[in-house]
């Protein structure tokens, strides 16, 4: 795979320990592959959870904090502390990153969501990695309103900048093997389904289940995420953060966790 536009989504569970403290061997395998892949002659984007359990950790906090407001400003931490790994770890390999931090009103008005597009654009032109996260600390504020969430969860955040970089893949790395047609905890004979050409009611049957502790993404975020990015012409594919060949497998053209078929859109009509 050469001149592509890939968006790798890595949640919570990639990024830290049990102990919920970041787990800087693993980004460090990630960064490796990531500028590896860029070096390839692909473009880039990373879409990152974990402010809040960073920012837990860093101030020795012995949990992650349940009041809103304390939420916002650990994940506020967090987010400076992800920042300065990843700056630091992609500048050994000689990339440079930027962050853009997201919020609903970003991508639900037009105008906005055009500028983001374009600085997307430029970033990307400029060979910069761009990384990025949902506003916490300021859109955290929308679940205690009742505002209408458009993002909420980063899997459905990162098939939205999937959708408006008009990416070519959208890889989300977690602590599956990707989506199973029972759970494999209880069916020992459960399979990995390796390719979903629709996202059907025995689909969404099959996601049922919360994610990780230490996240806030289960299966189901996933799904709504592929829905989201095969509906734009975009292929997802859900892969075990555990083995990082998997990404260099991906790039290969080889068959590796659970991909989701983009549907064909028509370049007259605009229709599938």
């Amino acid at each position: 795979m050469q001149g592509k536009r890939i968006i790798i989504k890595l949640g919570t569970s990639t990024l830290t320990h049990e102990s919920g403290k970041l787990n800087i061997r693993k980004m460090e395998q990630i960064v490796r592959a990531a500028a590896d892949i860029v070096g390839m002659g692909n473009e880039v984007i990373i879409v990152t959870s974990a402010a809040i359990s960073a920012g837990t950790a860093k101030l020795g906090l012995p949990e992650r904090p349940k009041e809103l407001n304390a939420k916002m400003a650990v994940s506020a931490i967090g987010q400076a502390q992800l920042m300065h790994i990843y700056d630091s770890l992609f500048s050994e390999y000689g990339c440079t990153v930027a962050q853009i931090l997201l919020t609903d009103e970003n991508v639900e008005n037009e105008k906005n969501a055009q500028n983001l597009s374009n600085t997307f654009r430029t970033l990307l032109d400029m060979g910069v990695i761009p990384i990025v996260n949902e506003n916490d600390s300021v859109a955290s504020s929308e679940i205690e309103s009742g505002h209408h969430k458009v993002l909420g969860d980063n899997d459905t955040l990162s098939a939205i900048v999937a959708r408006l970089t008009q990416a070519d893949l959208l890889i989300l790395m977690s602590d599956i093997d990707g989506l199973y047609d029972s759970d494999p905890r209880v069916n020992p004979d459960a399979r990995l389904l390796h390719d979903v050409l629709e996202i059907t009611p025995k689909i969404l049957e099959m996601a049922g289940g919360a994610g990780s502790r230490r996240g806030t993404g289960g299966m189901v975020t996933k799904i709504s995420a592929a829905k989201i990015a095969t509906e734009a012409g975009i292929d997802m594919i859900i892969i075990n953060s555990s083995d990082i060949q998997n990404l260099y497998d991906i790039i290969d053209g080889k068959t590796v966790g659970t991909r989701f078929i983009a549907k064909k859109i028509s370049s007259n009509t605009g229709e599938s």
